[in-house]
C-alpha cells in the first residue's frame, strides 16, 4: 500500500519543535519493511524534520499486528527515509 494521511497524527507540542524532535504516531495496515522504504512519507515530507520520531502500529483485521519506532534519517528535496524499524514487542497473554 501507500503513506495514508488519515494514519499520521501528531503526538505533542509540534509547534513548539524547534531544536527537540517531534514525536508522531501512525497508525497503517503496511508491514514495517514497506513504511521504512525510503520515499514511503515524501507526501508528508514538509511536516517531518530529521530526527523526529514516529511510533508506528499495524494493524489486520481490527487487531494490533506489529508496532515500532522509525526516526527520520533523511528529508532533502522532498524525499523523506526514515530508519529500518526497532520492533516493539506486541502481546497479550489474558
Amino acid at each position: 500500500m501507500a503513506y495514508d494521511s488519515a494514519g499520521l497524527n501528531s503526538a505533542g507540542a509540534q509547534s513548539k519543535a524547534g531544536n527537540a524532535p517531534a514525536l508522531w504516531t501512525y497508525t497503517t495496515t503496511d508491514a514495517a519493511a514497506t513504511v521504512d522504504t525510503s520515499g514511503y512519507f515524501n507526501s508528508a515530507a514538509s511536516l517531518f524534520n530529521i530526527g523526529d520520531i514516529i511510533f508506528r502500529v499495524t494493524t489486520s483485521s481490527g487487531s494490533v499486528s506489529t508496532a515500532g519506532i522509525h526516526v527520520v534519517m533523511t528529508n532533502a528535496s522532498g524525499v523523506v527515509n526514515v530508519s529500518d524499524v526497532t520492533a516493539l514487542t506486541v502481546t497479550n497473554t489474558d
